[in-house]
């Protein structure tokens, strides 16, 4: 029988900043952050619930952390700041993370 349970497995970000909403919301779009989604879209890959982002929504707009990029239809489209310092640090931990990651697994 098929189990469409989702992933419960963490990422290295998650596993080192804890297994919040908002920590889901920013390890989503870290993870692909080459790419926009919609609110719909993100709280489905985050694991949350659509009230749950609403509540979360204006702070990250708000900190400049997410920009919306683009319209698809009647749906907008948002992706990480490329350019808020903030989200270069948590970039830059990400990494630092995932290579102390690999050189524990090597």
């Amino acid at each position: 029988m098929e189990d469409n349970k989702k992933d419960d497995r963490k990422s290295v970000f998650a596993d080192f900043f804890g297994d919040s909403p908002m920590m889901r919301i920013l390890d989503f779009l870290l993870v692909f952050r080459e790419y926009d989604y919609n609110k719909q879209d993100i709280a489905m890959n985050s694991n949350i619930s659509w009230n749950t982002l609403d509540k979360l929504w204006a702070e990250l707009i708000e900190s400049t952390i997410i920009i919306p990029t683009r319209k698809v239809g009647k749906s907008q489209m948002y992706k990480l700041n490329p350019t808020d310092p903030i989200m270069l640090k948590l970039l830059e931990i990400d990494r630092l993370l995932m290579e102390k990651s690999l050189r524990e697994v090597n």
